[in-house]
């Protein structure tokens, strides 16, 4: 795939792109298309494929791309997803055409047009309540039957459909419907409903209306109002789509006849994506919100640390087609650390700290050792970092009896400490139970990392003078003096099991581990959401944006471990 200003061309294949041109070609008129979420929920990866789609398309054929919030139902809307929507989207890397759009804003065109078709005998009031619809649409094999209702004349629908609007009819006693076929083969053409009784208060229209349009009305509407040229949708719309044409051709308001063409939805293994599952997690306290790290909302992702570039890579490689597909969690995953790796600064932080008391070093002094964030980029500058005489080192980097092939901190093995000097256990600390407090060192003064030394690094042959010394274990530490208390959360996958199905999925018991005794080194005083690090063998971490403190300590996000089991494919 070729890149543009760091975003992925749409790797959509043939069947979209040949339609754009041979359309554009033929009507003689610019690509317009649009993203119209729902705000009854934060964007998720899914959606996301939406965005990309209808962003770079415009982007690649010199088009526009609106913005519409598609807030029709007044029961799920609220204004805090219309925001987080706002913000996801430029955080994703687009910018649409001018101001935000609202469904909302169309309200007196969409009751205008149904007008129309009560003038054209192409619209009935029905008295049948949603029930008794429901029964009359009969099924793939069976016809449906006629509402007793379908005849009446334009001048009483007309009348009725005005006192629907002026409230004089209870919620749900009277629909207007389309007049079409009830013994068509596509169950949507079977007089579907256009407009219905609904006393909620609107986030954007407030009282103004009690009449509500449907989905199914308002969608081709709204495209045809904004001059939309292609409206490209989920497959699950491919069956609306005849009752979308209906709509527009029917009505003689437009110029400009949208087109709708549908593509396959995203599933990513091991997620929750459906907006009512989500709630019902949040309902349920079994995540933090919207928002939380483990969720594949855009927010989620942002706050968890994922880097944009990442997600538009990981979606152009995922490509468009029409028929269903699921991606490997994984493979979002590896994009996310080809991603970090170049943009991270390499850190110590213990997350499980176990003291170390380095025996010859005198109480009191403190040395400033010079350690470079990056050692493969000297661009990438260095920090301070203070060694004193008691240390943290990771729990499991030692183990009082060995076992084989355990090359790290042992009694009588020595190790490297990163940037700073080998050091030779001599013994450990106990408390009365027998557990381990602490482990005694010496260091060599003629070790430090970065003096003379021959070309393997740290991990390989050592020259210190005259004296030659093979160590096979480097550790990270932090000084107990100037260490900085933070709290890590580890993340993993929300489900065990995925994708999602309706009777459920399987609960990763350790989707999230907190670490809240976890200690890093003092660089970190400064650190910014915007920051990203690579915890020295311990994964790629941010500072959580939303979650300033835990117990007085910063809050660090895992957004990836070091190690990936997926393979992508070969180019």
């Amino acid at each position: 795939m070729d890149k543009d200003n760091g975003h992925i061309l749409l790797n959509t294949g043939a069947f979209i792109h040949n339609a754009i041109r041979t359309d554009l070609e033929g009507r003689l008129c610019d690509l317009r298309t649009r993203f119209p979420p729902e705000p009854g929920g934060f964007l998720h990866i899914g959606n996301a494929r939406a965005v990309y789609i209808n962003f770079e398309l415009a982007k690649i054929y010199g088009g526009k791309c609106n913005l519409r919030m598609d807030d029709t139902n007044p029961v799920k809307e609220e204004a805090e997803f219309v925001q987080a929507i706002q913000d996801e989207i430029r955080w994703l890397g687009y910018e649409w055409d001018g101001e935000v759009r609202f469904a909302s804003d169309y309200f007196d065109i969409f009751y205008d047009c149904a007008v129309d078709l009560i003038k054209k005998g192409l619209a009935f009031v029905c008295d049948m309540s949603a029930e008794e619809i429901r029964a009359s649409f009969g099924g793939i094999d069976k016809a449906g039957t006629e509402s007793p209702y379908r005849n009446r004349s334009a001048e009483e629908n007309l009348d009725l459909f005005e006192r629907m609007k002026n409230g004089e009819f209870p919620d749900g006693s009277r629909t207007l419907r389309a007049k079409i076929d009830m013994a068509s083969s596509n169950l949507n053409l079977r007089d579907p409903v256009i407009y219905r009784i609904t006393r909620k208060t609107h986030s954007n229209t407030g009282d103004k209306w009690c009449i509500y349009p449907m989905y199914d009305y308002a969608h081709p509407l709204e495209d045809a109002i904004e001059g939309i040229t292609h409206s490209l949708c989920n497959v699950e719309f491919e069956d609306h789509r005849p009752i979308y044409e209906w709509y527009v051709n029917r009505l003689d308001r437009f110029t400009v006849k949208p087109r709708q063409m549908e593509f396959a939805s995203l599933a990513v293994t091991n997620t929750v994506m459906g907006k009512r599952h989500i709630r019902k997690l949040v309902a349920e306290g079994k995540i933090g919100g919207w928002d939380d790290p483990r969720l594949v909302t855009l927010s989620g992702m942002k706050r968890r640390g994922y880097p944009a570039s990442a997600i538009r890579e990981f979606l152009g490689a995922t490509g468009v087609a029409k028929a269903q597909s699921t991606a490997d969690f994984g493979l979002l995953e590896h994009y996310v650390r080809e991603h970090l790796k170049p943009m991270s600064k390499v850190v110590m932080a213990v997350l499980e700290p176990l003291k170390v008391i380095i025996e010859n070093l005198p109480e009191g002094v403190t040395e400033t050792l010079d350690v470079p964030y990056n050692t493969d980029d000297p661009s990438a500058g260095s920090r301070a970092v203070p060694f004193t005489r008691e240390i943290y080192i990771e729990r499991d980097d030692f183990m009082e009896v060995p076992e084989k092939k355990f090359f790290r901190l042992a009694p009588g093995k020595e190790v490297r400490l990163k940037g700073a000097y080998i050091v030779l256990c001599t013994g450990v600390e106990k408390d009365a139970e027998g557990n381990i407090t602490a482990v005694r060192c010496t260091y060599d003064p003629a070790t430090k990392s970065g003096a003379a030394r021959t070309p393997q690094g740290d991990s390989g042959m050592q020259t210190d003078g005259a004296e030659t010394r093979k160590v096979k274990g480097v550790l990270h530490w932090v000084s107990a003096e100037a260490a900085l208390p933070i709290a890590a959360h580890l993340y993993d996958t929300l489900v065990l099991d995925a994708p999602e199905t309706e009777t459920g999925w399987v609960e990763n018991p350790n989707s999230m581990v907190v670490m809240e005794n976890a200690l890093a080194e003092p660089s970190l005083a400064n650190a910014t959401p915007d920051d990203r690090f690579q915890f020295m063998r311990q994964g790629y971490f941010c500072l959580d944006e939303k979650k300033a403190s835990q117990g007085g300590k910063p809050v660090y996000n895992r957004t990836v471990g070091l190690k990936s089991s997926y393979k992508p494919p070969a180019p």
